[in-house]
This record gives C-alpha cells, sequence and structure tokens, in this order.
C-alpha cells in the first residue's frame, strides 16, 4: 500500500472538520485573545464563554496543521497562519466558509442544481437581503486579496481622467486602492443600496450609484468586474455583460478580475472554488474557451486572457 497517497487520502477525508473548526475559533476571536502571547486555553475559554476542555481539542487539532501551537500542554499561541484570523476579511472569509458554505457544500450532489437553496430555503443573495449580520461578513470576507488586484489592476495602462466603474464593487474598497497608486483617475462604486460601506472613505474622486447590474450600469471609460461572474450561471453572466455593453462607449475597457481555470491535473485553488459555485449558484468557474465564448456572444472582443484577469473590448 502507498502510505503517502493513504495520509493525502485522509487529510482530504477531514477538510469539513478543519473548515468547522477555523470557522468556530474564528468566530470567538481566539487569534485576538492570544495576540499578546501564549495563554493557558481555560484562559480563553472563560474570556470568551466557551468550554474549555472542547476549545483545547480544537486549538490541537488546528495546531497539528500549524494553525495557532501549543506551547506547553493546554498552553496556545499564534502562529503566522493563527495571526491572519485576526484580519477582518480573513475571520469573516472563515466563519462563512465553516458555516453557511459549509452547510451549502454537504447538499452538493451531482444534479447540476445549487444545493443552497435546498438547505436554506432561498437563494443565496435573497439570504443575505434577509440576514444582515451575514451580509456584513460577506462583504468583509469579500475585501480579502482587494490590495492584490488593485496592484494588478494599476499596472493596466491608464490615462488621467477616465472613469472607472466598478461593477458590483461592494463597499469601494478596490477602486479606493487603485486609486492610491493611479491618482488621476475618477470612479464609480456600483452596487445594490444594502452593500455595507462607509461612503465617507471613498474621497471625492469615488461616488456611490446604487442600482442593479441586471437593469442598467452607469457610463464610464472603463468596467471592472471584480469576481462577480463566477457568481452566475452563463445565462445570467451573459446578461450582465450585456447589459454593462450597452452602457459602453465604443472605446471603453472591461477588465475582469476572475479565475481562469487550467487544464491539467496541477494543484489551483478554482477548481475546489468551481464546485463551490456550483454549490451556492449553480453556476461556475470558467477556463479560456469558456471566457473567450462568453465574451464573444455579448458583444465582447477579448484582448488578454491571464489567470486572475480577462481583458476586452466592444466588437
Amino acid at each position: 500500500m502507498n502510505e503517502q497517497a493513504e495520509q493525502r487520502l485522509s487529510q482530504l477525508m477531514y477538510g469539513a472538520l478543519k473548515v468547522r473548526a477555523l470557522s468556530l475559533v474564528a468566530v470567538l476571536g481566539v487569534a485576538d485573545a492570544l495576540a499578546e502571547g501564549a495563554r493557558p486555553v481555560g484562559e480563553v475559554a472563560g474570556e470568551t464563554g466557551v468550554d474549555a476542555g472542547t476549545l483545547h481539542r480544537l486549538l490541537r487539532a488546528l495546531a497539528s496543521d500549524g494553525v495557532f501551537a501549543e506551547e506547553q500542554p493546554a498552553v496556545f499561541s499564534n502562529t503566522e497562519m493563527s495571526e491572519l484570523l485576526r484580519r477582518p476579511e480573513w475571520r469573516a472569509s472563515a466563519q462563512l466558509v465553516g458555516g453557511v458554505w459549509l452547510r451549502t457544500a454537504g447538499e452538493l450532489d451531482t444534479s447540476g442544481q445549487a444545493s443552497f437553496p435546498r438547505a436554506f430555503g432561498t437563494d443565496f443573495w435573497s439570504w443575505l437581503a434577509a440576514h444582515p449580520q451575514e451580509r456584513g461578513a460577506f462583504d468583509r470576507a469579500m475585501e480579502g486579496g482587494k490590495d492584490e488586484s488593485a496592484e494588478r489592476l494599476s499596472q493596466v495602462a491608464w490615462d488621467d481622467g477616465e472613469v472607472v466603474v466598478d461593477v458590483g464593487g461592494g463597499n469601494g474598497k478596490l477602486l479606493v486602492g487603485l486609486f492610491g497608486r493611479r491618482p488621476g483617475l475618477r470612479g464609480i462604486v456600483f452596487d445594490l443600496p444594502e452593500t455595507d460601506r462607509d461612503e465617507s472613505l471613498l474621497g471625492d474622486a469615488i461616488e456611490f450609484v446604487a442600482g442593479s447590474f441586471f437593469d442598467a450600469v452607469p457610463a464610464g471609460d472603463a468596467y471592472v468586474l471584480s469576481e462577480i461572474l463566477h457568481d452566475w450561471p452563463d445565462e445570467q453572466a451573459a446578461a450582465i455583460l450585456r447589459t454593462i455593453r450597452a452602457a459602453a462607449p465604443p472605446h471603453a475597457r472591461l477588465l475582469i478580475l476572475d479565475a481562469v481555470v487550467p487544464a491539467g491535473n496541477d494543484p489551483h485553488y478554482a477548481k475546489w472554488l468551481d464546485l463551490m459555485m456550483l454549490g451556492l449558484f449553480a453556476s461556475r468557474e470558467r477556463d479560456e474557451a469558456q471566457w473567450n465564448t462568453l465574451l464573444a456572444a455579448t458583444g465582447w472582443q477579448s484582448t488578454r486572457i491571464e489567470d486572475g484577469l480577462i481583458q476586452a473590448v466592444p466588437r
């Protein structure tokens, strides 16, 4: 028997327990409780109001994968991995992945249909609208990676005075990051009115406009879709792209920040995220051919496709 293969398969089988344990300690704020150094688990349990024995078992398991470290028996400290849980976007992500999304994954089947409605009785967006606390967690989780995305966008050629429309832009963090690197631009954050945001942080160069990208979008010189289209099946994704195309002037550009699933068997996060998109929305992560097909059918011509950034212009 191949012991290495057995160990790897065993680790995969316990994946659900790992994400649930991460979610529990993230919600409790255990990493924050250990910010000043190692502490006995009993002290942390007392502060957070949980059973000390259970917390010890959670931290011991997580420490075996490098999240926290048991310095002495029942005395734990943070590691580089657990320090990430002190950041709002990582804490919110752990909460969602080990909570709502774990339940969704547990209902996943081979029908090709979204499992979220079976588990929660409605679609994901309607459920978020009815649960403001979870909507806030979702918006915070979506902030993760925005600095890297802003840096990547800043490397694209820009002209001073261009109007950048961030379609489904959430709280505006992406445009704020981009404009910090490219201060000559002007911007519009376009999203639903219930988006969790602080408009005072947008600055003078950015305005928030409320609306649905299925109805109409503001006019602009460049349109950004940051991890939006993977949330929608092809029919709805095409509708979004057609809405933008209807508003876009001939010189406009489309910049899509989304994964491009590679061929072959090499590990890639998008291959697993693709299954989560299936469970949540009956949507998908797309490969290069699928991106080209979707763009061509909606009035766009791709000019460059790289993992994480797809660029297109009106046809």
